[in-house]
């Protein structure tokens, strides 16, 4: 939840607290373990190198994700504001900041957080706030407008929207969806090599792990990510064409 502080000419803070923080940890910890341990139940099923490859993937990504889950904050300073993920901290400053809006969560259970915060820069860049989002903030419409009028005051002009700036927003977001099924895509290809590696084992044929599980999906993503930016690029319309504002929240 969102809180006030006055430190370090912090404004606000909004991060995962107290009793949340620790039962995020625990289940990525029970998640990422159970993974583990089912990877390494049957030595013969991936061999030696293959074990150590999804051993070495799957910590790297229980340790991301519990160093997200720690060090994930939005902070809003007189400054601008600065988003500290896993590793780095990426900061805007408030003469930077187009817009801020919050945006519908797509494919979410209805028990879940259904919309999320972003800050849109001059350059049509996207960043998201992290905890900034209507299953953690209680007054979450409360809070988007204050941040609005935050950077308005900041800036020393109301919001306008600008076209050259809307259409930076389409193309980032064309591009961002491109990287998103290419992405997609290499999972797919990633669960197929499984499968196969999974029949020659059950065969007795030679095994390839290495190529299975890495080569061939790193192929398939780099494939994937050139066609459909080449085909986000070959449909983009020409500057000008128009843009569509985001919907407003709607509680």
């Amino acid at each position: 939840m969102g809180q006030d502080v006055h430190e370090r000419g912090i404004e606000r803070e909004y991060g995962r607290q107290g009793r949340a923080h620790l039962v995020w940890s625990g289940f990525m910890v029970l998640v990422g373990g159970n993974a583990v341990y089912q990877m390494n139940r049957d030595p013969d099923i991936l061999g030696h190198r293959g074990r150590l490859v999804a051993d070495a993937l799957l910590l790297w990504l229980l340790g991301w994700a519990l160093l997200a889950g720690w060090r994930g904050r939005t902070f809003v300073t007189a400054d601008g504001i600065a988003v500290r993920g896993a590793v780095r901290t990426r900061r805007r400053r408030w003469h930077d900041i187009y817009d801020i809006r919050d945006e519908p969560r797509r494919n979410q259970r209805s028990g879940d957080s259904q919309w999320l915060t972003y800050l849109y820069g001059d350059d049509g860049r996207r960043l998201l706030l992290p905890h900034v989002d209507d299953g953690q903030l209680p007054q979450f419409g409360a809070e988007i407008d204050g941040l609005r009028e935050t950077a308005a005051l900041h800036r020393g002009m109301a919001w306008e929207p600008r076209p050259e700036v809307e259409e930076r927003i389409r193309r980032q977001s064309g591009h961002r969806k491109a990287w998103e099924r290419a992405t997609s895509g290499a999972l797919f290809v990633l669960l197929a090599m499984f499968l196969v590696l999974l029949w020659q084992v059950v065969t007795g044929r030679d095994t390839e792990p290495g190529l299975l599980l890495v080569g061939v999906p790193l192929a398939a993503f780099a494939l994937f990510a050139a066609l459909l930016h080449w085909r986000w690029e070959s449909q983009v319309p020409p500057p000008g064409a128009g843009f569509r504002e985001q919907p407003p929240f709607k509680p």
